[in-house]
């Protein structure tokens, strides 16, 4: 039972910080070519790029998951990031961040 708990505690703090919000993405690229992008910098677990219901087109922005911390700061490393001639406004995005205000209010 101790190695279980020691795997699950592994697994929660690998989930936090490992979210970058990605903005500017031009419309003609889609979320495979993102990952394919963002996995020269590490292990790109997943990419999210949400869809207008409306308009059949994404919204411009995504977020990309990676494997681990040294990932994502290999992505901050590199000044400015470009697809298709546009340039990409990047965040990190911490992971749990809402359930950890909740826990702080109550």
């Amino acid at each position: 039972m101790a190695a279980a708990s020691v795997v699950r505690a592994v697994r929660r703090r690998s989930g936090r910080l490992f979210d970058i919000f990605v903005a500017e993405v031009p419309w003609t690229v889609s979320s495979k070519e993102l990952k394919e992008y963002f996995s020269q910098f590490g292990s790109v677990q997943s990419c999210q790029l949400p869809f207008d219901k409306d308009t059949g087109f994404h919204k411009r922005y995504c977020w990309i998951k990676f494997s681990t911390p040294q990932d994502v700061q290999n992505v901050f490393q590199k000044d400015s990031h470009i697809l298709e001639g546009a340039k990409l406004t990047l965040k990190q995005q911490p992971r749990g961040r809402r359930s950890q205000r909740k826990n702080q209010s109550e």
